[in-house]
């Protein structure tokens, strides 16, 4: 990015005095005032004439160690400039542009240096919240030695720190969960010659007859195949709200983070509970991805970048987890007390004997001023909208942890709360 080079308000000064006292002199005649003018007048035009905005010939490549950083985490970056022009570069004064959440921008001197030469640079960056922070572009300035012009320039290369949402543990109790086949189907249709880890499915082009699952194409009526050797595995959905509208004004970010904080615990303790979990938000069903299997590290990069989504429903996050409880998964929820229709065409998504989950955040306790009896009735009123189609629930506020309202939410099936 190039930009003109603009005189300084010293250079402002010595160009207008330099035209009145250029102008006296001719009116009065006296012709040593009106070289002393002109020359006041020239300074300045020499000097943009020799801060050219030119940018440098620099490649700028950045490592940021470590490579992704939980809140609070000091990183470490190191910014490496090379001369890949064949002219020296002149003396600049740089600037790293990032967000003012990762600390103060570094600035410092970057020297002179001759063609292939290069410099390394180190600064430390921490963030209290998570998100994807761009860093850069760098700003270099370049001034005169008179100081009458300065130049900006901009080079434009640029990396994205990665700060992920707090994890938290949730303890080592095993979850109790339904699971499908790794081909999508649930494993409810066995050999009838007693092996334990074949599933059934439909034919396919380029199957082998010799799979062909005779007891199981008479009962159906059409060719199925046998799935070996790819046992049933237990899988999830998590659900993440994510609309604006839900979350309230002075509490939106304390709401939103503990919900996204709340997903990504549910996350780590599935996937080391042996689940293959499944994660919606406005975006990765907009893109398709929630259909996919999704690791560890991919889920935190996702949630990493999660933010509400003005205009959004959760019509689309209903539709995409219908597609998964029709085949029997656990689904949870993560989701806030607003909107009776919508909550109710979520807690209409669970089938009958399979299971439920819902973390239900209420929007007024997390305002700062507290919930009175009218805004808990209404969060417990959508609340039981999903209790009474079967989904275990609990109701949170920011005085509860998300390993807390775990457990809570686990009691309600061992309580008898939920049938």
């Amino acid at each position: 990015m190039r930009a003109p080079g603009v005189l300084t308000s010293r250079g402002q000064m010595f160009l207008g005095l330099g035209a009145v006292v250029a102008v006296a002199g001719i009116v009065l005649g006296y012709r040593d005032v009106t070289r002393i003018g002109l020359l006041l007048v020239i300074l300045p035009l020499l000097a943009l004439l020799l801060v050219r905005p030119n940018l440098p010939a620099l490649r700028v490549t950045r490592t940021v160690t470590p490579a992704r950083l939980s809140p609070d985490q000091q990183g470490t970056v190191e910014v490496e400039f090379t001369n890949v022009g064949r002219r020296p570069t002149p003396l600049f004064l740089a600037e790293e542009q990032f967000d003012y959440a990762l600390g103060d921008r570094p600035r410092f001197l970057l020297p002179r240096m001759v063609s292939g030469e290069g410099r390394r640079l180190h600064y430390t960056v921490r963030s209290r919240h998570r998100g994807a922070f761009p860093v850069g572009p760098i700003t270099l300035r370049r001034r005169d030695p008179f100081g009458l012009t300065h130049v900006a320039l901009q080079l434009p290369a640029t990396v994205e720190l990665l700060v992920l949402p707090h994890v938290w543990d949730l303890g080592q109790r095993r979850v109790a969960g339904q699971g499908r086949g790794t081909e999508g189907e649930l494993p409810q249709m066995v050999s009838l010659h007693g092996e334990d880890d074949v599933s059934i499915r439909q034919y396919r082009d380029g199957d082998e007859l010799r799979r062909v699952h005779w007891p199981a194409t008479a009962h159906r009526g059409e060719i199925m195949v046998r799935q070996e050797d790819r046992p049933a595995r237990r899988r999830a959905v998590l659900l993440l709200d994510c609309r604006s509208r839900a979350y309230p004004g002075s509490g939106y970010q304390a709401s939103f983070e503990w919900a996204v904080s709340a997903v990504a615990s549910l996350a780590r303790h599935l996937i080391k509970d042996g689940f293959v979990i499944h994660l919606l938000t406005h975006r990765t069903v907009e893109d398709g991805s929630a259909s996919v299997q999704i690791g560890l590290d991919e889920a935190l990069a996702v949630l990493a970048r999660a933010h509400p989504d003005q205009d959004s429903s959760m019509e689309p996050l209903a539709a995409a987890a219908h597609s998964f409880t029709s085949g029997g998964v656990l689904l949870i929820s993560v989701v806030v007390a607003h909107d009776e229709a919508e909550l109710r065409n979520l807690a209409a998504v669970r089938e009958p004997g399979s299971a439920a989950m819902a973390m239900v955040l209420d929007p007024a306790a997390f305002t700062g001023g507290g919930s009175n009896d009218r805004d808990r009735a209404t969060a417990g009123a959508h609340t039981a909208l999903l209790t009474q189609a079967g989904w275990q629930t609990v109701l949170v506020g920011p005085e509860h942890s998300v390993p807390g309202a775990w457990e809570q939410l686990r009691a309600t099936r061992r309580t008898g709360v939920l049938a």
